[in-house]
């Protein structure tokens, strides 16, 4: 059963372009080794070999040591990027809030339609348009 189960087995292949996008996204910072493992699916051993082989930065001889700092740093930059984010999406709701309750203010007080509906008469001049 075991020698079976041995024939069923598939391994990847790669392309050297594919290899070599990934050596590049990892040298360009954008992402780390486990990262690129977890999105790829390729384990940790393969991706560090083909960083030795294809690497630009790479000298025989020199181990590629990633720090646990610029991961954390990294990480924490995007943290603070993500809240300025949030926090900048909630003013614009709370903007957008405001506009839409001035605009219901307008439509009810003030008998003025703002919005531009597809029944709504073309205006005339500066008159206060008739209520049907």
């Amino acid at each position: 059963m075991k020698s079976n189960v041995r024939l069923l087995q598939k391994h990847r292949k790669y392309s050297d372009e594919f290899k070599k996008q990934i050596v590049a996204d990892f040298e360009s910072g954008k992402f780390s080794v486990p990262q690129l493992e977890k999105l790829h699916g390729i384990a940790n051993p393969t991706i560090y070999s083909w960083i030795y082989k294809f690497s630009t930065f790479n000298e025989k001889g020199f181990r590629v040591v990633e720090m646990k700092e610029s991961s954390s740093k990294k990480m924490q930059e995007l943290e603070a990027r993500t809240k300025e984010l949030e926090a900048a999406l909630g003013r614009k709701q709370i903007q957008l809030d405001y506009l839409e309750k001035m605009i219901e203010l307008a439509k009810t007080e003030l008998d003025i339609d703002i919005k531009k509906n597809f029944n709504t008469p073309q205006s005339t001049g500066s008159g206060k348009t008739k209520k049907k």
